[in-house]
């Protein structure tokens, strides 16, 4: 009788510890589901996409299989425990249930951040939006449209359409980086859902092969897509009233009435003044959360220390075989990048008097901030425009690790 006593402890001892062993895998693996793809400290720093797509793609069966084992694990220590014991045995799988529940439902990024329910393009006429906040604006065929950062930057992604080409404007506020794709993958219009985070940039994935990609520059990062990227659509960044000096035509994003508190939290974000430390800017240089103005061609990337624009309004520069100049207008927030060379020649530029207009020095002529020649010899001529792009340092240096640093002006 002993002997058998003995045996059934032994037995219901290791029917315990398997069932603990099994319980903490199963919290373990929740949570590293969610902790692999967000914002907590440490998961951002290491290369873990990987582990965290493989997680994403097997944790049902996974899930399944653990919970199974449990299950008959429990129903044996159930058969002879006392009430206690099974009360105590019972308790984890109810805080499993509690655990699956938030980050199933309140953890998840897609369940975080939402696209707009009621998309409202409005003309000059009827905007409602104030000219001082930023926008990301987009022309196609002539047509324009701005999608102030303030809104984009909650949904992280909008989808329209402009003169029928279909367009994805992303966002990505603890990067600070702003672009616009087309969402047209091997032929098929794709849509895409906001999955997480890879080394803080926003990630998506597509409604068919269910590939990852990262926002700051349209590449899937994991999946059986892996390695292709998503036609960019040039944009700029700057100030709505600066845009629609430019773009009187453009209609304007307003705001959905659905996400109003959320707005309200995207206030001063422009500003760098966002509420968590990871959209907050910090206002020294070549520090993780200062401003950069980064500019990639062909395989050179180079990144310009904003407070250095602020200081100056113009840089001329030149990196690979491109002269380029980066002005910053009056406002301290409208940004434009162009390549300087005209007719075969480069020119450098200054700003003039009235810091409106920007004259080269070659030829004395005067032009206007959309790069336009308005007066002297070169009147009626253009500037080619080179995609720049405003974001945090953390961001652009992760994602341009060959990126130098301009350091001196050629002004």
């Amino acid at each position: 009788m002993k002997l058998v006593a003995s045996t059934k402890i032994i037995k219901l001892n290791m029917h315990r510890t398997w069932l603990r062993i099994i319980l903490v895998i199963l919290f373990m693996i929740e949570l590293a589901n969610v902790y692999l793809i967000m914002p907590f400290p440490g998961s951002q720093l290491q290369n873990t996409v990987a582990i965290a797509y493989w997680l994403h793609k097997n944790i049902g069966w996974i899930r399944l299989l653990l919970l199974v084992s449990g299950i008959l694990l429990a129903a044996q220590v159930f058969k002879s425990a006392s009430k206690k014991t099974r009360i105590k045995t019972a308790l984890p799988f109810i805080f499993y249930m509690l655990l699956f529940f938030i980050v199933k439902y309140e953890m998840k990024a897609d369940t975080m951040f939402y696209e707009p329910k009621n998309l409202v393009m409005a003309p000059i006429g009827s905007n409602k939006v104030s000219g001082d906040k930023l926008v990301i604006g987009v022309t196609v065929d002539g047509n324009a449209k701005a999608y102030p950062i303030q809104f984009i930057g909650y949904h992280h992604q909008v989808r329209d359409s402009i003169d029928k080409t279909q367009i994805m404007v992303t966002y990505c506020t603890v990067c600070r980086t702003g672009r616009v794709f087309s969402p047209v993958v091997d032929g098929k219009v794709q849509r895409f859902r906001l999955v997480g985070m890879d080394h803080f940039n926003a990630m998506f994935e597509d409604g068919t092969t269910k590939s990852w990609w990262r926002q700051a520059n349209g590449e899937a990062i994991a999946g059986p897509l892996k390695g292709k990227k998503l036609l960019e659509i040039p944009s700029q960044q700057m100030l709505l009233s600066d845009w629609l000096l430019e773009y009187p035509n453009s209609q304007v994003m307003q705001p959905d009435s659905l996400f109003a508190s959320e707005y309200s939290d995207m206030q001063n974000y422009d500003k760098g003044l966002g509420k968590s430390d990871l959209t907050k800017r910090d206002s020294l240089s070549w520090k993780g959360k200062s401003w950069v103005l980064g500019i990639s061609i062909g395989e050179y990337s180079r990144a310009y220390d904003w407070n250095d624009l602020v200081t100056n309004r113009i840089i001329n520069d030149s990196f690979g075989t491109v002269p380029v100049v980066l002005l910053l207008e009056k406002d301290s927030a409208s940004f434009h990048g162009w390549s300087r060379r005209i007719a075969g020649r480069s020119l450098d530029f200054i700003v003039s008097d009235s810091a409106e207009l920007i004259i080269d020095q070659q030829t004395r002529s005067t032009w206007n901030m959309g790069g336009w020649c308005i007066e002297g010899p070169l009147k009626g001529n253009h500037l080619t425009r080179i995609p720049a792009y405003q974001e945090f340092w953390h961001s652009w240096q992760t994602f341009h690790p060959a990126t130098s640093r301009y350091t001196g002006a050629k002004n």
